[in-house]
């Protein structure tokens, strides 16, 4: 059975820390393939900096374009809002019965994880590929059967941060994948 990560976000905007992670995850686990879930709006974020569905991912698109081993998936878009990971889960299982698909998470998610609806049944079901973020423990979920932890490498940029250094007119070119930088450039995205 083909085993498939779901690397869940915003991506607002994508950055090289997610693209090096992804990369991490395909090429150091059993994993055939990543795909990017671009989530229209995460319920325990504030939605203020959310750039609208279609520019975010247009950019994880052509972040990742030529890559046969990523995927960008919008089946949240089309979901009720807001979407919850065990609803999205589920439609993907229905519709590709034949992966087997593998949460891909940081550490810091299992701060508020118990948060989650259905959060039992969804460590039940699927499992999670975790790498770690500083200052983060999986506190309860130490142990647990269905995550396999991982040492990838950790870049402490953020979304949020690059979103800070546009809005104060900041060169982060380094930061994005070039054609991220030339769109957002372009749109004037972030610049307020």
């Amino acid at each position: 059975m083909k085993k498939i990560g779901l690397f869940f976000g915003s991506f607002n905007p994508i950055h090289i820390g997610h693209l090096v992670l992804a990369e991490y995850m395909v090429e150091q686990t059993d994993l055939s393939q990543l795909w990017f879930v671009v989530s229209p709006q995460n319920p325990l974020k504030e939605k203020k900096y959310l750039l609208a569905d279609n520019h975010r991912w247009a950019m994880v698109n052509l972040a990742i374009e030529n890559d046969a081993r990523f995927r960008a998936i919008d089946i949240e878009f089309k979901m009720p809002r807001p979407s919850y990971t065990i609803d999205t889960l589920t439609l993907l299982h229905e519709k590709y019965a034949d992966i087997e698909f593998v949460l891909i998470c940081g550490t810091d998610v299992f701060k508020s994880f118990h948060k989650w609806k259905n959060h039992n049944a969804l460590i039940q079901q699927y499992s999670f590929y975790v790498y770690k973020r500083p200052n983060y423990d999986l506190g309860d979920y130490e142990y647990h059967p269905q995550l396999k932890i991982f040492d990838a490498p950790q870049m402490e940029i953020s979304s949020s941060f690059i979103r800070q250094c546009i809005r104060n007119q900041k060169t982060v070119q380094y930061m994005l994948p070039p054609q991220i930088d030339t769109y957002i450039k372009e749109m004037h995205f972030y610049e307020k």
